[in-house]
């Protein structure tokens, strides 16, 4: 997994001196960006696979740009948030972001979710044997990750790709939020089952409210959530 493009968007110059020599050693592309508007302009100039986002930054706040960041790309963002700001971690999931990480962090902890995430992507894309799934009128391609709903493509984020992908593969299936934590995050995420329920709402509101639908995703109340085939 060498030769993959992170970016670090923080005013803080400390992160990227600490995460530098992490990324070296994996030999991923480093790019930096200290505030909200050279985040943007570092997104479209050198297409990262991977942001760091810092929530606080001069001029354009993280939410802003995540916001802005998931109008023109689904690439994994994991945001760097300060110890206690619970309620903007959740609104940036919200917004698309795939995960966050709570200052201060220690740069191995960082390298493990960078690690985690791109790998998760790398084996879907490879899996090419299974890449494809059609129900009604629900497209997944998850070697491109590319919704299409009545055959017109949805922006989705890979969190919620991977989460759609595994509801809509097994029909009738109640999932728990916990066991899509697992299944989905694929490591000791540091948050709570909001981060389900929190993606899940915004699937819904891309893709749900087409009454034509032959399907649905129903909420299994105390429970988690299932793809159900609408007769």
């Amino acid at each position: 997994m060498e030769g993959y493009r992170v970016l670090i968007a923080d005013d803080d110059p400390n992160v990227h001196q600490a995460l530098s020599p992490y990324l070296r050693k994996e030999k991923y592309q480093m790019y930096s960006a200290y505030s909200g508007e050279d985040a943007l302009n570092s997104v479209k100039q050198f297409r990262p696979d991977l942001i760091l986002l810092d929530l606080m930054m001069p001029g354009r706040d993280g939410l802003e740009v995540c916001r802005e960041i998931r109008r023109i790309s689904n690439m994994p963002i994991i945001m760097l948030t300060a110890k206690g700001e619970e309620f903007d971690k959740l609104l940036g999931l919200e917004l698309g972001a795939d995960d966050y990480i709570t200052k201060p962090f220690s740069p191995k902890e960082v390298m493990a979710r960078v690690k985690a995430v791109l790998r998760r992507m790398h084996e879907m894309q490879e899996d090419a044997g299974s890449s494809h799934l059609t129900a009604g009128n629900l497209d997944i391609d998850m070697a491109a990750f590319i919704v299409r709903l009545n055959g017109e493509i949805v922006p989705c984020t890979p969190k919620e790709t991977e989460i759609l992908w595994l509801l809509a593969g097994n029909p009738g299936i109640v999932f728990s939020r916990e066991h899509l934590l697992q299944r989905i995050w694929g490591y000791d995420f540091p948050g709570d089952t909001r981060a389900v329920d929190s993606h899940i709402k915004r699937i819904r509101a891309k893709l749900c409210q087409n009454r034509e639908n032959p399907w649905d995703i129903r909420t299994v109340w105390g429970v988690g959530y299932r793809f159900e085939i609408i007769d």
